[in-house]
């Protein structure tokens, strides 16, 4: 889905890797998601709304998102990273009425098996690689 989805947005290459390597932190708002600018010197003043509209990061509240055409770096950031977009979509179904339990979907990998690529030894503790999250062996902290 974020290769469908990427193409969709069709972001510059100079967008794509800022999307990449710039420290953002997300946090869930309102069925949307705030997106804060951790590698800015002032942080605290380089946060921005992102609108999810059906699983697709579609505006955000960024001078750069109105001024220029394609997607900002916001709105890139949050498309690159599936947990995020989950997570939103999840809080949106629940926020209309919907039922979400915590059952994980059938992956056809036991809970324990330790998946061929992971690479959880070379992070903290704390945090699971892609593998893991992907196979449902690990679960991304809150």
């Amino acid at each position: 889905m974020s290769e469908l989805l990427l193409a969709r947005l069709d972001p510059t290459k100079r967008v794509l890797k800022r999307a990449q390597y710039e420290a953002f932190e997300f946090s869930l708002f309102d069925g949307d998601v705030l997106v804060r600018n951790a590698s800015h010197a002032d942080p605290e003043n380089h946060e921005y709304n992102v609108r999810i509209v059906n699983g697709v990061p579609e505006a955000c509240d960024c001078p750069a998102d109105e001024k220029y055409a394609g997607p900002c770096k916001h709105r890139v950031a949050v498309a690159i990273r599936r947990p995020v977009l989950d997570a939103v979509e999840e809080m949106q179904m629940v926020a209309d009425g919907g039922v979400v339990t915590n059952e994980q979907p059938e992956t056809g990998v036991e809970n324990d098996a330790t998946p061929d690529d992971c690479d959880c030894e070379m992070l903290d503790d704390d945090f699971p690689c892609w593998a893991c999250v992907d196979s449902g062996r690990r679960e991304l902290p809150n």
